[in-house]
């Protein structure tokens, strides 16, 4: 297996206001630094877009803090649509963002001094660790875990998502997808019961086993530094069924669409995907024009359908304001880019 993942690039979260939506995640979760802004058609997806391309507008942001990105994402050619039902913490699908902080405690003291709808008090979770819960302004869920793993000291403190809450149908199923083709092959806790932590969440009233998940191998490649370790939640209801939160929906209706992954050497994972039973279901050009960035992208489903992204990045913009522009394609996929490169991309920073 000779393909690198680099750590998680981003979550894409659908929204009905992409520049209200950002200026939010900027003020709140530190995402400041816009990688991409493009407003154009998305022709790539149709197998999930009902086989026809659609105009829309991307933002993806950093928080230099570390750990991945927004990709935040607007219909413009339709009226994205909701579940049609409240998402539960175990339904079907990505349920909650986890998003890393160096201080539990004052990260909580800042959001609600923003006024950010936090639905949990501060807890201590399963793996003995405090964390909280929030909402943002469309109801999509974010823990605030406490984490020790973050690439600029001087920033915020708090992060960018380190791992996601998946609820799935069948955990041991699921442990293998996520192990095999992502590396999380090491178990942290696996508990069942009614979770004391969850109360104030849609659906904590429960019965359900909830499994975490990390990665034993570090993570390599050129943003691995940035990006850093990250940690996946599987949720099991044990009796009742998980709703497929996106059922009868368009990618890129509101909520979190896809979980994304930096990668290196598409076409080592393309083969390996297949091999485990989850070929690729999109795959677009070689060298994909994104407007600012450029790369290669593909899709695969995990076992319940949610869809997983794979990224692999070949240009991306340093310092715009000078036309600084980096190759990827010339560097040595196995060493990370140096950190006072990815530093200078505060000057790119958004700032109210």
């Amino acid at each position: 297996m000779s393909y690198i993942i680099s750590g998680i690039q981003q979550v894409g979260i659908g929204n009905p206001n992409v520049n209200e939506a950002f200026a939010w995640y900027r003020k709140n979760f530190g995402m400041d630094i816009p990688m991409l802004n493009e407003d154009s058609v998305a022709d790539q997806m149709l197998p999930y877009t009902g086989n026809k391309g659609h105009q829309r507008h991307a933002i993806l942001a950093i928080n230099l803090k570390g750990g991945g990105g927004f990709e935040i994402w607007q219909y413009k050619s339709r009226t994205p649509e909701a579940a049609k039902f409240t998402v539960e913490v175990g339904d079907l699908g990505f349920t909650i963002a986890k998003m890393k902080t160096e201080d539990v405690d004052k990260t909580y003291a800042r959001l609600k001094a923003n006024g950010v709808n936090i639905i949990t008090p501060i807890t201590v979770g399963p793996d003995g660790k405090k964390h909280f819960y929030v909402k943002d302004l469309y109801g999509n869920m974010f823990e605030i875990v406490d984490f020790n793993d973050f690439f600029h000291k001087g920033m915020l403190e708090q992060g960018g998502p380190c791992g996601m809450v998946i609820g799935v149908s069948d955990i041991e199923r699921s442990k293998k997808f996520y192990a095999d083709i992502l590396g999380y092959d090491t178990v942290v806790f696996d508990k069942e019961e009614v979770f004391a932590d969850w109360n104030g969440i849609e659906g904590s009233g429960n019965k359900a086993r909830r499994v975490l998940l990390k990665h034993s191998k570090p993570r390599a490649g050129s943003f691995s530094n940035l990006l850093g370790s990250s940690i996946i939640e599987l949720v099991q209801y044990k009796e009742k069924a998980g709703r497929k939160i996106f059922e009868n929906r368009y990618w890129g209706d509101l909520g979190f669409i896809h979980f994304c992954f930096d990668i290196k050497d598409m076409q080592s994972l393309k083969k390996h995907c297949a091999a485990c039973g989850h070929p690729f279901t999109v795959e677009s050009n070689p060298d994909f024009d994104m407007g600012e960035a450029a790369g290669q992208f593909a899709y695969i489903e995990d076992p319940d359908g949610a869809l997983i992204e794979l990224v692999e990045t070949h240009k991306i913009p340093i310092l715009k304001k000078v036309g600084w522009y980096l190759n990827l394609d010339k560097r040595d996929p196995q060493k990370p880019l140096p950190n006072w490169m990815l530093k200078t991309l505060r000057f790119s920073r958004v700032k109210d």
